[in-house]
């Protein structure tokens, strides 16, 4: 089988996360497998301190969950050590990781790709490529990956629900004033900025990062307890006959596939009807 997450270690420190999964990102139960290998190596790594993720398409970044993922295999995923379902696991573990985290989004984040790039300690978006959202209200369901519990502390309540209950898409240049990421960087000069930044961190003792981060999340990561409730939420409205409606509506117009739809994710979801 072949992987969708490609890891290099420029040093000890510093591993980069490539994601490739063609045709456009799609997280599927494999991505999370993927993922929860990582992580572990990440939580039981004595040496590394920075991860970055990236990606290897320059129009997506984490597209959003594949809606057509084998049901069956998807049922039949286990709880991670987290206890929670995989999906949430991979989340809340990212957060609390004794490593630093920074996605470097050059293209498309929406959905469980915006919820993960939530997770990650850092984001920096390319100004010419980087979009995200929360498209799931507009298909008419709730956010699974409780993305409400980080943009509130990011950006506040009512910028937060202009987020989730707008669906629509978020230019880098809006994200970076919102605060959904640090900073939006010309697309010419985003990996050279991050990767700078990544080797700086690297360059420090991991007992202080670690112990800086962990003061940090004390004051600022939602209790664990948040996430279940809505990916519980998710699944009931995903079955609404509403929401199934409008998914094949999209997927009918190309959604899942390297399209028109896909690319402006966040004004389709409005022309439902």
């Amino acid at each position: 089988m072949t992987r969708q997450i490609i890891i290099d270690k420029p040093s000890s420190g510093l591993w980069i996360a490539t994601f490739s999964n063609p045709p456009i990102n799609l997280i599927d139960p494999d991505t999370i497998g993927e993922l929860q290998d990582l992580l572990t190596a990440l939580e039981s790594d004595a040496d590394v301190k920075v991860v970055v993720f990236r990606s290897a398409d320059p129009d997506f970044f984490l597209a959003h969950w594949d809606v057509l993922a084998d049901k069956a295999k998807v049922a039949a995923m286990p709880a991670g050590p987290t206890g929670m379902h995989p999906w949430i696991d991979v989340l809340v573990r990212l957060a609390r990781a004794p490593v630093a985290s920074i996605a470097e989004i050059r293209g498309r984040a929406r959905g469980a790709g915006s919820e993960f790039v939530l997770a990650c300690d850092m984001r920096f978006a390319s100004i010419e490529r980087g979009i995200l959202g929360q498209f799931e209200v507009g298909l008419g369901s709730v956010p699974g990956g409780n993305p409400m519990a980080r943009l509130a502390g990011l950006m506040g309540r009512g910028r937060g629900l202009e987020v989730i209950l707008g669906a629509d898409d978020f230019s880098a240049n809006l994200a970076e004033r919102y605060g959904y990421v640090n900073r939006a960087l010309p697309d010419a000069e985003i990996e050279a900025f991050v990767d700078a930044f990544a080797r700086r961190m690297a360059s420090f003792e991991k007992h202080a990062l670690v112990g800086a981060k962990a003061l940090m999340n004390d004051v600022t990561l939602p209790a664990d307890s948040v996430f279940p409730p809505a990916l519980k939420a998710f699944f009931t409205s995903a079955t609404h006959p509403a929401t199934r409606a409008r998914a094949a509506s999209l997927l009918e117009r190309g959604l899942q596939q390297r399209s028109d739809i896909e690319l402006r994710l966040g004004a389709a979801v409005a022309d439902l009807r």
